[in-house]
């Protein structure tokens, strides 16, 4: 499990003892253990295991890092942490990169970049008038798959619009990602060499953070489906300015062709990143754990 956290090295005079090098308070942790650091600065997110454990790959916006916006990097856990210095850069260093995931034989990386788009970051939105909180969805985001040196092997989703967020299934056959290729955010599944492309939701909504079940036979993804006359209205002039307003989603569930799909969540709040976990049976998102557990 990878989880960001913002230390504070100021413990406080009063409350339990905490330990800095481990992020934990002594006595109180019962859920987690063997947590071990491994960046220090900059903004550090999604990172995700190879499919034989033994490294990571993450995006990470960190000026010591001569960064200026995401770029993905890898990094190989035996080597410690990063605390000395930065990682294997894998992508070009230009534009702005998001949702990294190995290749199933650990040699490569798949992610999502703007940089054929432009050299420059992508501006951040600006804070609206209306105060909506709001996620950029670039159209020049394309999917590339690289070697651990950074080399472009291919560009195995391009087009016009939004392409990202993609993960592969763990028996390696075939990646899930979003597209904005249908006029909506939408789900689609092809084989591991980008053949064979398939449109797995249709309902207008923003479909994304998409994983594999440990079968392969299911998927899980966040999604906001909006409803009503002013919800509709909302998503689709926000969807024209290439934003998502995420403040609102729920988990759902489907069969990797898309049928039997089922929402499995009902909150006041974003369901974030999550995954299926297989020896527990259990769903988690970071974001929810401690209010909910879905048994499936």
């Amino acid at each position: 499990m990878f989880f960001n956290a913002y230390v504070n090295a100021q413990v406080p005079a009063k409350g339990p003892e905490f330990n800095v090098e481990t992020l934990l308070y002594k006595g109180e942790e019962k859920h987690l253990s063997n947590v071990r650091q491994l960046t220090f600065g900059g903004d550090n997110a999604e990172a995700y295991f190879s499919f034989d454990g033994s490294a990571i790959t993450f995006q990470a916006n960190n000026s010591n890092w001569g960064t200026k916006c995401d770029q993905i990097y890898y990094f190989d856990l035996s080597a410690g942490n990063m605390k000395e210095g930065a990682p294997q850069l894998i992508s070009t260093g230009r534009g702005r990169t998001t949702c990294s995931y190995f290749m199933p034989d650990n040699k490569q990386i798949l992610y999502a970049s703007t940089h054929e788009g432009n050299d420059a970051c992508p501006p951040v939105p600006e804070k609206r008038e209306d105060g909506k909180y709001v996620w950029a969805i670039y159209p020049d985001f394309d999917i590339y798959v690289s070697d651990l040196n950074g080399k472009i092997i291919s560009k195995i989703v391009e087009g016009p619009g939004y392409d990202a967020e993609a993960t592969v299934s763990p028996d390696g056959k075939s990646i899930v990602f979003t597209s904005i290729r249908s006029g909506d955010l939408e789900l689609y599944t092809m084989n591991i060499d980008g053949s064979n492309v398939k449109q797995i939701t249709s309902e207008l909504g923003y479909d994304g953070g998409a994983f594999f079940s440990p079968d392969s036979k299911k998927l899980i993804f966040r999604s906001s489906r909006p409803k009503t006359e002013e919800e509709i209205k909302n998503y689709k002039n926000l969807l024209a300015e290439n934003l998502v307003q995420p403040t609102h989603m729920e988990l759902y569930v489907c069969n990797v062709d898309g049928c039997e799909l089922r929402k499995i969540t009902d909150l006041p709040m974003q369901a974030g990143h999550l995954s299926f976990i297989p020896l527990v049976k259990k769903l988690f998102s970071l974001l929810i754990i401690l209010q909910k557990r879905i048994a499936i």
